[in-house]
């Protein structure tokens, strides 16, 4: 799969929905910037975080087993949108 900027308008989807961030235009996060640190129009924590890692494999049929690769997977939504679109090849 390649990465696309439809994939990661589907991850900025699957978040909000995911969250249930009713006040926040998926179009409006910010690809590269971190979802945790405040920088982005959302802030997450790491309850969230966990929200999204079943998501992702629910929604795009990918694992994700190793929670200290998960934090740097989940900080962007091009890093979401490398692991996803990769295959979640994982070291």
């Amino acid at each position: 799969m390649e990465v696309t900027e439809d994939l990661k308008l589907q991850i900025k989807q699957m978040i909000v929905e995911t969250l249930k961030i009713n006040d926040v235009n998926p179009a409006d996060i910010l690809n590269n910037q971190p979802l945790f640190s405040g920088e982005n129009i959302i802030t997450l924590d790491s309850i969230d975080g966990i929200e999204l890692i079943m998501a992702i494999q629910r929604e795009f049929g990918v694992r994700l087993d190793d929670q200290n690769l998960a934090r740097n997977i989940l900080n962007t939504v091009d890093s979401m949108a490398d692991f996803i679109a990769n295959g979640s090849t994982q070291p």
